[in-house]
């Protein structure tokens, strides 16, 4: 269970798994939790099954009568799905759950979505719910990782000037060697490169220093934690913290870059045609209680449950407000404009 293979289907049930055949045109992956006869809660989601395995478990082992089939998916492929079912008025999914919140509020712009109200959800801060129809469930920084092994401790970049002056080296020990997300192939990567743009005076920078050292730009979290730590590259930029604590990948470290650090709240959505949406708001709300939290910090989604780490960085924590101002990032020709740039930088998905 600790291994899901991209576009590779895999049914789980309790107490055993059904291999099913590979179709780019389904879901990564698919588990079902809880008793077979059960109505089933359908939650579409970006987040790797096994990641949130433990609270969907706990889930439904809270709520005896109700069942959740769980589809893994990656994040352009779930709104593109999200908005065709929209537009036609058709069922699908009774809940959304993505790294790529600019997508979801496009989504709630365009009327897709039905509200809930609790007092969970109202104890939110502003920046994590919007419309009591968008919320912000998890907390996780973008962070810099490297190979433990191969980056000398000298080397370890704890900025984005840092990580710049790397890629500036006479030596080019770092040339093909450092890695970021495709953001055409991720929402999420889209996401952060968009936010850094316009948060980051180094943006323009870094890009020249991209593509001038042959960078790899390439579409997962779990392709680009894997080759940190088999050493086919030897840093990730801006990579979503979570997964590389959860990755439990050898020789593999992170760093919250000191100058800001991005922290994103993956988004919940109740679609307005969802069969279930009780279900989908009783998931909502054990998952930012108390206890969901808790499950989810274990599993490396909320940054405060680990080791303090949260508390020794809030100064340079910029979290993604989950609001109107992210349909900027949506709009079509700033996104044209922006991946022309992008390709400019990373031809073919590659640096230089």
């Amino acid at each position: 269970m600790r291994l899901w293979h991209l576009l590779v289907i895999a049914m789980l049930r309790v107490g055993g798994a059904i291999a099913q055949p590979v179709d780019t045109a389904l879901p990564e992956a698919v588990a079902q939790f809880g008793p077979a006869d059960a109505p089933a809660l359908l939650l579409r989601s970006t987040t790797d099954i096994a990641v949130l395995e433990p609270a969907i478990t706990a889930f439904v082992g809270a709520n005896p009568g109700v069942a959740v089939t769980y589809e893994q998916w990656g994040s352009n492929a779930l709104y593109d799905r999200a908005r065709a079912e929209c537009m036609a008025g058709t069922g699908g999914a009774d809940a959304l759950f993505s790294s790529a919140v600019d997508q979801l509020v496009e989504l709630v712009n365009l009327g897709c979505a039905q509200p809930h109200r609790s007092a969970t959800t109202s104890a939110l801060p502003a920046a994590r719910r919007w419309r009591d129809e968008l919320w912000g469930v998890t907390r996780e920084p973008a962070v810099i990782v490297y190979n433990t092994r191969l980056v000398p401790p000298g080397d370890v970049p704890t900025s984005r000037f840092d990580l710049l002056d790397l890629l500036r080296r006479a030596d080019q020990r770092y040339a093909g060697r450092v890695a970021t997300y495709d953001v055409e192939a991720s929402g999420l990567g889209y996401l952060f490169a968009f936010v850094d743009s316009l948060e980051a005076t180094t943006f323009g920078a870094l890009l020249e220093g991209f593509g001038r050292s042959g960078a790899i730009a390439t579409c997962c979290s779990a392709e680009i934690i894997q080759g940190v730590s088999q050493g086919r590259y030897l840093i990730a930029y801006n990579v979503l913290g979570s997964y590389a604590d959860s990755a439990a990948a050898p020789d593999v470290a992170r760093v919250w870059p000191a100058d800001y650090t991005l922290v994103l709240s993956r988004g919940y959505m109740i679609p307005r045609a969802a069969a279930h949406p009780v279900a989908a708001a009783a998931l909502l709300d054990f998952l930012l209680s108390t206890q969901g939290q808790a499950i989810l910090a274990a599993s490396g989604l909320v940054a405060e449950g680990g080791a303090a780490q949260a508390g020794a960085h809030d100064t340079s924590a910029r979290p993604i407000r989950i609001a109107p101002a992210l349909l900027v990032a949506r709009d079509q020709q700033k996104r044209a404009q922006f991946i022309r740039r992008w390709r400019e930088t990373f031809p073919n998905g590659q640096g230089g």
